[in-house]
């Protein structure tokens, strides 16, 4: 039975098929202009990923705090630098936008450079909560034309196309779950996911009021501008920064729909320390398709690592740094253990959406994508947050 092929046209919730190259992609050889939106770690990595790739120029960045635009124009002199993302989209130029802002920003961000007519890459995880990606969708299904790359990047990793390989061959037979893991561990003493407080981190040099968005009003915090992702004002915790990059890899090899029924729990046992989002957690995703979805993650060990076996009635595949499938011999006894071979270009997924941007591929990871990530997300957040069992309403988009 080929596994792969048995779930098409049995996704759940949101909507399929790639994009479709726009009438007005740029020729082969074209420029392409690029301004990014948050030039933070993230960002300032995406403006060397898109400058490592033929025939771009980085335009413009933006960001709230000072001290990040002079980081960035170090990487590209000669961009216009500004805090209001609005000066970046009027700028001549500019063909494409990348944005690498806390999650909580996302939709405004997107909304308005897809209005503006621009190609998107979109950072993981796609929207923050399911009225943000249901808003995205809406405007998006009105604005088919520009490319939208989300930034899930193993999507265009050669382990994808190994995934996909085995699956095509029909090695795994039936499948009957998915087990991931996010384990990870820091020394005695040092916090665990945390990002440094810097002295010049004050109203004098951060726009404390874009930052909050539309996110609830707070009297200015630096320690929540500097670890946003543990609050979840403006994240999604280590849901939206993980999971969603194991969940998207496998939606990538699988037409995975939404899942129709979510429950999480967790913890912050580990770290004492204020935050909002757990470091300890587990979700069960169950899906129409017939299987389970199980992600578990830890910040306190690392012994059983980053990876996720799909277990099928006829083979195991899983991916760590390698991908590798080894059959089960009750049903496939002439099987043999494969190890995958496919390399991963450099600046894959960027040279991806580029490559997209010319009509010469589909992304990776389109919108259609992320946003089931993004609900999937959602729900587990909302379950964990609620302390009770979610379930996807696909006819009014809403988490119930």
């Amino acid at each position: 039975m080929d596994s792969r092929r048995n779930f098409i046209g049995k996704m759940t919730g949101g909507f399929a098929g790639a994009i479709t190259v726009p009438p007005g992609a740029a020729g082969a050889n074209s420029r392409i202009g690029f301004g990014v939106i948050g030039a933070g770690v993230r960002g300032q990595h995406l403006i060397r990923e898109a400058l490592g790739c033929p025939g771009t120029e980085c335009v413009s960045v933006v960001d709230v705090y000072s001290a990040r635009l002079e980081q960035a124009s170090r990487l590209a002199p000669g961009a216009g630098l500004h805090k209001d993302y609005r000066d970046l989209l009027a700028e001549p130029g500019v063909d494409a936008v990348l944005i690498a802002t806390p999650q909580h920003l996302h939709r405004e961000h997107f909304l308005a450079a897809l209005d503006a007519g621009k190609h998107v890459y979109l950072e993981r995880a796609a929207a923050l909560t399911a009225a943000d990606a249901k808003a995205m969708k809406t405007l998006r299904e009105s604005r088919p034309d520009p490319v939208v790359q989300v930034g899930h990047q193993f999507c265009s990793s050669g382990l994808a196309e190994d995934a996909r390989r085995f699956l095509d061959a029909g090695w795994v037979g039936g499948i009957t779950g998915i087990e991931a893991n996010h384990y990870r561990n820091t020394p005695r003493g040092k916090p665990l996911w945390r990002q440094p407080v810097y002295p010049d981190m004050t109203p004098a040099n951060i726009d404390w009021r874009a930052f909050q968005g539309g996110a609830p009003d707070r009297e200015f915090d630096a320690e929540r501008f500097a670890n946003w992702r543990l609050y979840w004002d403006y994240s999604g915790g280590g849901v939206h920064e993980a999971f969603s990059q194991q969940l998207a890899f496998w939606c990538r090899a699988l037409p995975l729909g939404i899942p129709h029924e979510v429950v999480a729990r967790g913890s912050t046992r580990l770290s004492g320390d204020g935050r909002e989002a757990p470091d300890t957690m587990s979700v069960l995703m169950d899906y129409a398709e017939g299987f389970a979805f199980n992600w578990h993650s830890s910040c306190g060990n690392s012994h059983l690592g980053t990876g996720e076996y799909l277990l099928g009635s006829d083979g195991t595949i899983y991916r760590g740094q390698q991908i590798r499938y080894w059959p089960q011999k009750v049903n496939r006894p002439g099987g043999r253990e494969t190890q995958g071979r496919t390399r991963t270009a450099p600046r894959a997924h960027m040279s991806n959406f580029l490559a997209a941007i010319r009509g010469q591929a589909q992304p990776a990871c389109p919108f259609e994508m992320g946003y089931r990530v993004s609900i999937a997300c959602a729900m587990a957040v909302a379950s964990y947050r609620e302390k009770r069992t979610v379930r996807w309403k696909p006819e009014l988009e809403e988490i119930a």
